[in-house]
């Protein structure tokens, strides 16, 4: 039941989100389906709000052995648990008035129910921005949720290539360079990550020569329009800094007669006018 997580929270929101706004939206008396309508939803999203709970515990042990996340699953669970808690609250106060649906008495009831419902989103709120920072922020369960190690190899890539722009931006060309070679030596077989090391080569090492080699090294499918113009515009950009300006504008040539796009023209008609 770990892996259903994401499906069941999610449903848990949108119903007491719905359920909560119906049972206010009640006091004005009508329409008349709002206030069944949301004793209705109301308990269908807190039972959902329990099987989430219960999934989460389940979860949450392989995510807390990665480091530095214990923290902010020990967050996400204790929002996770009071919203289900105050949310039970909200369940009793709507059978008692229901139980109580011909006494006046039911009023106070529907009252409760109300202002703890409102509170309950807060905790909702609260659960559902740490559960989205332990997948968002820290990548918690992404690549290993599945159990699939090919998931974990795509977890692996991605945090290659970010970690590589970030150190690019920071200043840091050396390390964006030497993870790049991590990630072309771990998928050689990868087009596009292939292609992010030979950029690399170009803009982190200044190294134009082995640019030009490894881009003749790939080959591009012949229906992957975008990698094609991808790698076509890499070897422009590669001979116009190595000085060979009719070489870039012959190969752009090429590229737009094969795969025409307006960037390309663009790119073309600079070299074409000495920018």
């Amino acid at each position: 039941m770990a892996a259903l997580h994401p499906q069941i929270v999610h449903f848990a929101i949108a119903l007491l989100v719905v359920g909560v706004l119906f049972r206010a939206i009640s006091w004005l008396g009508r329409p008349a389906f709002l206030s069944p309508a949301a004793i209705a939803l109301l308990t269908l999203g807190t039972l959902a709000a329990v099987v989430a709970a219960y999934t989460g515990d389940v979860a949450h042990g392989p995510v807390e052995q990665m480091p530095g996340l214990r923290p902010a699953v020990e967050d996400h669970e204790f929002w996770g648990e009071w919203a289900r808690n105050i949310f039970l609250v909200v369940v009793v106060a709507e059978l008692v008035a229901l139980a109580l649906r011909n006494s006046p008495r039911a009023r106070y009831a529907l009252m409760a129910s109300t202002a703890v419902g409102v509170l309950g989103l807060g905790a909702l709120y609260e659960a559902g921005e740490h559960g989205g920072e332990i997948v968002y922020a820290y990548a918690g369960g992404v690549g290993t949720r599945s159990g699939d190690p090919q998931d974990v190899s795509h977890l692996l890539r991605a945090g290659l290539y970010q970690q590589a722009l970030a150190d690019r931006n920071a200043g840091r060309p050396g390390s964006a360079a030497a993870l790049l070679d991590i990630a072309a030596q771990r998928f050689p077989a990868d087009v596009e990550v292939q292609l992010a090391r030979a950029e690399s080569l170009l803009i982190d090492r200044h190294d134009v020569m082995a640019t030009l080699d490894a881009l003749r090294s790939i080959m591009p499918a012949a229906d992957n329009r975008p990698v094609r113009i991808r790698h076509g515009m890499l070897t422009a950009d590669a001979l116009v800094a190595a000085g060979q300006r009719d070489g870039a504008i012959a190969t752009l040539q090429q590229l737009q007669a094969a795969v025409p796009s307006p960037r390309v023209q663009q790119r073309l008609n600079a070299l074409k006018a000495g920018d």
